[in-house]
């Protein structure tokens, strides 16, 4: 199949995203998983607001909240008191038309973008494994072992390595994976439970030596344990079972679990390779970073990676771009991965250490001041930005330029409703199912940025001004040329004519 554009090793969530969005781009892509079958447990369990944004340019985003679990609070106990707690409906309302976090199981996810790619004539090869590749400047000749033994040669234009923590592609690079991992052995367990934090609301209880988070699933009595594995049962035995678990945590808050559907240990790693593209190859997902589960961040970063590759390629691919574009992927992503993996080893270490330090703060000062912060409109709204990926921002790349209002080239495009209703249809966010480069002005728009829009074929939408719009940090009458993704690439206070033109030339793009 030597006319494949892209080859996608991993058909885990980030490479079925990637899978998505280049298929709906128009490019030709094969995908392929070593694995004979997709997951049969949820392991990624959160779904945040950046990702639903992105799933609904491509129309995936309501049939994840309507099989999801959309839930708005969080609870946090120390030494079995409830010590705060936080809505995040109130957190996010205003910034994103999806305000809330989404419990979706990971095998229930990876079957609804299986079953898409499916409804396109995409299947997933399974028992098929990448055994090696060779990259000559100009394709990649992909050796494969198909599932009856034999090999076949794949060429393609590029390969996507979406292979997780023990990437195969990573590995023929020879790309470094620096970090390390934390000595204690946590636990994951999908269970049956009754008690009173079993209320469709996540809970997080911190101890001195030990914490447990509750994630509320769909289905009555149905949650998600994270926590720790009792000390004595760190090291001297494998497989490590239920009945290794600390049952500390679990009396504190009167968990009383009724069945096990599922359970698993794991060591938590904190881990970013040396680059993210070599040649015609790249690293997405846990591929090129892992991290702790602080702030359920990694299948949503993955598929962050995902879409932010996949209109570059297919901008190079159709000829709309030069290969330079290519070169964005990287830096964009690398620096965001490596500021997460700091954040969260930060937080997982306040959370987790048996340091003095840390537990001083878990026990002592976190009940204090936490219930505080929440009640400020600053901090809460700054949390919900944080944690829902919508404060991602490319300031520093090539493709970033200008500012106006308080917005800035290479942050996402601020979400602005543009009728007296909250419809999502009548937002700024609708166009963006185009998937291409548009210029966004508020308010009036002089002829000529709308002369320069027809003359690059740039799809040009012009939004009334009204207050939200001001509040959201938008400049009035300025323009916004926003990129595929929904980031801005430049935003011109004056709406020059001469400056878009000079910024698409300058940066190769034809829209």
């Amino acid at each position: 199949m030597s006319d494949t554009q892209v080859l996608i090793v991993g058909a885990g969530p980030t490479g079925l995203v990637l899978a998505l969005w280049l298929n709906r781009l128009g490019l030709r892509l094969r995908i392929l998983d070593k694995t004979p079958e997709p997951g049969t447990t949820s392991r990624a369990l959160v779904v945040h607001a950046r990702t639903l944004e992105f799933y609904r340019q491509v129309g995936l985003a309501e049939a994840v909240v309507d099989q999801g679990l959309e839930f708005t609070a969080a609870n946090l106990w120390v030494r079995g008191r409830k010590a705060a707690r936080v809505g995040f409906g109130a957190m996010g309302q205003g910034l994103s038309p999806f305000p809330y976090l989404v419990i979706f199981p990971q095998d229930e996810h990876e079957r609804l973008l299986i079953d898409r790619l499916s409804e396109t004539g995409i299947e997933v090869e399974r028992r098929t494994e990448l055994l090696g590749f060779e990259d000559n400047g100009e394709r990649v000749r992909a050796r494969l072992r198909r599932p009856d033994g034999t090999e076949e040669v794949c060429e393609a234009a590029y390969l996507a390595g979406c292979d997780g923590a023990h990437s195969t592609v990573r590995d023929v690079l020879g790309i470094g994976f620096p970090g390390g991992a934390y000595t204690r052995v946590y636990y994951v367990a999908d269970v049956a439970a009754n008690g009173s934090v079993m209320d469709g609301e996540l809970h997080v209880a911190l101890d001195d030596t030990d914490f447990l988070a509750v994630f509320p699933m769909a289905g009555s009595g149905r949650a998600r344990l994270i926590g720790t594995v009792r000390e004595e049962t760190q090291a001297p035995r494998e497989p490590l079972a239920w009945q290794d678990v600390s049952p500390h945590m679990l009396e504190r808050l009167s968990i009383q679990v009724e069945r096990v559907n599922w359970f698993s240990t794991y060591h938590v790693h904190h881990r970013v390779a040396d680059h993210f593209q070599q040649g015609r190859a790249f690293l997405l997902g846990d591929a090129a970073h892992i991290h702790s589960p602080v702030g359920a961040q990694g299948m949503n970063t993955g598929i962050g990676d995902a879409v932010n590759l996949a209109w570059k390629l297919a901008a190079v691919l159709h000829g709309r771009a030069g290969t330079p574009l290519l070169h964005t992927y990287e830096p964009e992503r690398i620096a965001f991965a490596r500021r997460l993996v700091a954040t969260t080893d930060q937080a997982f270490t306040v959370v987790t250490s048996p340091g003095p330090l840390a537990r001083f703060i878990r026990v002592a000062v976190a009940p204090r001041l936490l219930p505080v912060l929440f009640t400020a409109a600053f901090v809460r709204r700054f949390m919900f930005r944080t944690i829902s990926q919508i404060g991602v921002t490319y300031r520093g790349s090539r493709l970033s330029e200008g500012r106006a209002g308080s917005v800035r080239g290479g942050d996402r495009l601020p979400w602005v409703t543009t009728a007296s209703s909250a419809d999502q249809e009548d937002d700024n966010f609708a166009p963006l199912r185009s998937l291409d480069w548009q210029a966004h002005v508020y308010g009036e728009c002089g002829a000529g940025i709308a002369e320069a829009c027809t003359r690059r074929g740039l799809a040009l939408h012009v939004f009334p001004w009204q207050p939200t719009t001001a509040r959201a940090g938008l400049k009035r009458g300025a323009v916004y040329l926003v990129r595929p993704d929904g980031h801005i690439g430049l935003a011109d206070p004056d709406a020059s004519p001469a400056r878009l033109e000079q910024y698409l030339d300058t940066r190769g793009v034809h829209p």
